[in-house]
């Protein structure tokens, strides 16, 4: 099968506009909705945590831009490796994602359902999850557009939140400790701090960098798209990179160590540390706000994927492949997202969001693999590609990819790679036992068929 773009797309986003959809989907808020997980595995050092994690994705930004000025249609990993390694192992990549987009819902409600749980104590935790998972998948089922309507006003009270919350941090550093608290290295290195803490706590920060590379998903909606996907995806990680390094380390200035009563609600304490009541009040608002409408979009954008997966046979297509006759949404997959939120009642957020950065990595070091790939094919046929831009940096970056994955929860591994041993086996199946090519993804839009579901 031939990859066909989608039809009727208008090309009409600008470098503006694909920078702010990316710093949008990776939710700026999320910094403080882990603080603590990552504090506590950095023995309080998440600033140099994220630090790590901001230079990793520096060099696997660099290689996407590298595959979206040579690609420049949607896909995103699945393409890349697809069209630069082998079908079969974009197949798998492409596998090893969907464990991002199924276990992301299940994360973003956690989140929200632990910070929740931080207030209002005498709530079981259970009616969160159970909550978000309900009133998320009815509005998907609907084809309710609540988030994408809603996607500026939360972008701005995000910031606005953020913003308040960095100022407060530090007007308590000045009121206990005078400016000379602000120099501390403390929160960068202290007598806690280790390079496996480190790498454990980098592996657990990079979820706050998932979506990145969404954008170029929107590559064939952008005006100039070989010139405007890689610097929109570099300045996204950049700047993103660069509020998630500020907010934490004002927060971890505030409060130093990683000794919280509640790891996975850390910043809601801190918030009332700093602020009273009243801010804790407001900062709890814009998490639960945040993460309801950012399990709305995930929810919808896995069950989307999950159709498209169905509609082109690479998974069976009776059940995949439908939509629901009065909503024409795909119920059934977002009925199975939903089913799969209900795990979060046996896991905690480090855990869980493990699970997502392992299929993250995967697919990080392989883009990174792609870049490579393409120089040799490149080299063959005669050209002279950069061998800074197409070897050394994209080795690096699939290097500290792969040492990040290397540092992921157990659970996460066994996980992760027991969900890529049934790809193989699935892919056999497709291909008669890898005799022929893997069925392919084509990401094309059918209006009169499916509704949108944000």
């Amino acid at each position: 099968m031939e990859n066909t773009p989608a039809q009727g797309l208008t090309r009409a986003l600008t470098l503006r506009s694909v920078v702010l959809f990316g710093l949008a989907y990776m939710t700026p808020l999320i910094v403080l909705g882990t603080f603590g997980v990552v504090a506590e595995s950095t023995g309080g050092a998440v600033p140099t945590a994220y630090l790590l994690a901001l230079l990793a994705m520096l060099f696997t930004a660099h290689s996407y831009g590298k595959m979206a000025a040579a690609h420049p249609v949607a896909g995103s990993a699945y393409t890349y490796v697809r069209r630069a390694i082998d079908s079969r192992v974009g197949f798998l990549i492409g596998w090893a994602t969907l464990l991002d987009y199924f276990f992301l819902p299940m994360v973003i409600w956690l989140i929200g359902g632990a910070y929740l749980q931080a207030q209002f104590p005498g709530v079981p935790f259970w009616v969160w999850i159970i909550g978000f998972i309900v009133l998320t998948t009815a509005l998907n089922v609907r084809g309710i557009k609540t988030a994408q309507r809603a996607n500026d006003l939360l972008m701005t009270f995000q910031v606005l939140v953020i913003g308040i919350f960095v100022a407060l941090s530090l007007r308590h550093v000045l009121h206990l400790g005078g400016a000379g608290a602000m120099a501390s290295t403390a929160p960068f290195s202290n007598h806690a701090t280790t390079l496996a803490g480190i790498s454990a706590g980098a592996a657990i920060a990079a979820y706050s960098f998932l979506g990145f590379d969404a954008v170029t998903t929107l590559t064939e909606e952008t005006i100039d798209p070989k010139r405007t996907m890689p610097r929109a995806i570099l300045l996204i990680a950049l700047i993103g990179g660069g509020i998630f390094l500020v907010v934490a380390w004002a927060t971890q200035l505030a409060h130093p160590g990683s000794a919280f009563d509640d790891p996975s609600s850390a910043a809601f304490e801190i918030a009332k540390t700093i602020g009273g009541d009243l801010f804790s009040s407001i900062f709890l608002a814009g998490l639960v706000v945040a993460q309801f409408a950012s399990g709305i979009a995930a929810q919808a954008s896995t069950s989307r994927l999950l159709y498209a997966m169905g509609r082109d046979s690479v998974l069976p297509r009776r059940i995949f492949g439908r939509v629901h006759p009065r909503y024409h949404t795909p119920a059934v997959n977002i009925l199975l997202t939903g089913a799969v939120g209900l795990i979060a009642l046996q896991l905690n957020v480090a855990t869980s969001t493990s699970f997502i950065n392992f299929g993250a990595f995967i697919a990080f070091t392989f883009v990174n693999l792609a870049v490579i790939a393409t120089y040799l094919r490149e080299r063959r046929a005669g050209g002279r590609p950069g061998l800074l831009g197409y070897v050394i940096a994209p080795a690096i970056g699939a290097a500290v990819d792969l040492w990040l994955l290397a540092n992921l929860d157990g659970k996460a591994l066994v996980l992760g790679t027991t969900w890529l041993a049934l790809g193989i086996c699935y892919l056999a199946y497709l291909t008669r036992g890898f005799r022929i090519p893997p069925p392919e993804l084509t990401f094309e839009e059918e209006p009169p068929t499916i509704a949108e579901s944000v």
